[in-house]
């Protein structure tokens, strides 16, 4: 396993623990939110991250990193919601099953950075967080737009790529400030 897949399965498991002790806490009480109401909490996370970097300080504890994981699980979240959407949240899905659905999801995000990663010689490695953060927040106004419009869309990618680049950036970015508190990371 190279560098980046090492990094970045470190991130996914920081992320997967909170997703799966949540939902020992609270089961899958999202189940109930549809994919809008996910891209709007998405949105107020990447908005969060944005003005703290902005204003150079912060008031509230949560750290900026708690924030790049709640996106990550947010966006999964929105993956499975959008697969699922017909089922409304009638869905049988439960506790004991979305562990999985989880990790089904990551697997296919992680694949997609694999190959973007080839391609694009990791051009993340030389990015801010900063711009990263700009970014989501561009595609989730973009996410916002193809909602309002129902999905019809003449050349753009769909929602779902949309939060998985998200998802990817995010993770990036947690790499970046893990890397800056631990060269060794």
């Amino acid at each position: 396993m190279n560098k980046t897949d090492r990094q970045y399965q470190s991130v996914l498991q920081e992320c997967r623990d909170l997703f799966l002790k949540k939902n020992q806490d609270y089961g899958t009480a999202w189940r109930v939110l549809r994919p809008s109401s996910l891209t709007d909490q998405i949105y107020i996370k990447a908005g969060r991250i944005r003005s703290i970097d902005q204003k150079q300080n912060q008031k509230i504890v949560d750290s900026i990193e708690q924030e790049f994981i709640g996106i990550i699980n947010y966006c999964i979240m929105a993956l499975i919601q959008l697969d699922r959407e017909k089922h409304e949240y009638t869905d049988p899905l439960n506790k004991e099953n979305a562990p999985s659905l989880y990790n089904q999801y990551a697997q296919k995000v992680f694949s997609l950075m694999q190959s973007k990663n080839h391609d694009y010689d990791e051009a993340w490695r030389f990015m801010r967080v900063s711009s990263m953060t700009d970014l989501i927040l561009m595609k989730l106004v973009r996410i916002k737009e193809i909602e309002d419009k129902k999905g019809n869309t003449l050349v753009s990618e769909g929602i779902d790529a949309n939060y998985m680049d998200i998802m990817n950036y995010s993770i990036f970015a947690l790499i970046l400030l893990h890397e800056s508190q631990n060269p060794n990371f």
